[in-house]
C-alpha cells in the first residue's frame, strides 16, 4: 500500500483529502504543520508521496520540500491558496511535482497523486534500459542520472522529461507533447510551466545541456546526439 503524508494546518481540509486517498487503497497519513511531516517522513521511512499546504505555522510547505528535496526524489505535490504565477514557480523552484490551487476538486487531487505516483513508480521503466549519450547515463531502476561519472540532482518532473526526449534521440517533442505525457491530461497549468523545467533541466546538464538538448523554436525540444 502506497504511503501519503498530508500536511496542511486545516483540520477539515487534511481529514478531506485523508479520506480520499484511503477511500483510493492509499495509507493517508496526517500532519497539522510542516515540522511534523518532516519529521514523519524522516522517521517512518518508506514514504510514496506527500501533499504539502504552502502556508503552515512553523515551517512551511516551501521549506518542508526544500528540505526533502536534499535527500529524496520522492513525489511531492503542493496546495496552495493562492493562484498567482509566483506560486507556480516557487513550487518548481524548490523542487515540487505538481501542485492544486484551493478550493479544489478531490476527485481532481487523486487524479493528480495517481499520475504523480505513476510516473515515479512505472512510466519510466516501461521505455527499456536507455544507452550512455556522450557520456550521460541513466539508471532507470535507480531514478539515478549521471553525467562523467557524476549523480545530477533532477526533480522527478526534470528527470521524466530528460527519459522521454532521451526515448527517442533526433525526435522533436512538441510542448504539448510533454505536457500530456509527463503532466497529465488533466493539468490546467500554463505550458510555460515546460520551457521553464527545460530550461533549469538544460542548466543542470551544463554543457552536455548547450550541446544536446535542443529547442526547436515554435514546437520543442529534443536531444541531439552530435
Amino acid at each position: 500500500m502506497k504511503r501519503i503524508i498530508v500536511a496542511d494546518d486545516e483540520a477539515r481540509i487534511r481529514r478531506l483529502v485523508c479520506d480520499f486517498l484511503s477511500c483510493e487503497g492509499y495509507e493517508a497519513i496526517e500532519a497539522n504543520d510542516g515540522d511534523v511531516a518532516l519529521e514523519i517522513f524522516n522517521t517512518q521511512g518508506s514514504i510514496d508521496a506527500l501533499i504539502l499546504d504552502v502556508m503552515m505555522p512553523n515551517m512551511d510547505g516551501w521549506e518542508v520540500c526544500r528540505r526533502i528535496r536534499e535527500k529524496s526524489n520522492v513525489p511531492i505535490l503542493m496546495l496552495t491558496a493562492r493562484s498567482e504565477e509566483f506560486d507556480e514557480l516557487m513550487g518548481f523552484e524548490v523542487g515540487a511535482d505538481d501542485y492544486v490551487t484551493k478550493p479544489f476538486s478531490p476527485g481532481v487531487l487523486m487524479k493528480r497523486v495517481a499520475a504523480l505516483l505513476r510516473r515515479a513508480g512505472g512510466e519510466a521503466e516501461e521505455t527499456g534500459k536507455l544507452p550512455s549519450l556522450c557520456g550521460l547515463t541513466v539508471d532507470e531502476t535507480a531514478h539515478v542520472v549521471t553525467l562523467d561519472g557524476a549523480a545530477l540532482e533532477l526533480t522527478l518532473k526534470e528527470y521524466n522529461i530528460l527519459l522521454k526526449l532521451l526515448s527517442s534521440v533526433g525526435r522533436v517533442f512538441s510542448r504539448e507533447q510533454l505536457l500530456d505525457d509527463i503532466w497529465g491530461y488533466d493539468y490546467a497549468g500554463d505550458i510555460r510551466t515546460v520551457d521553464s523545467h527545460v530550461a533549469r533541466l538544460r542548466t543542470k546538464l551544463g554543457q552536455w545541456g548547450n550541446d544536446h538538448l535542443k529547442t526547436v523554436y515554435g514546437i520543442g525540444y529534443k536531444i541531439e546526439a552530435e
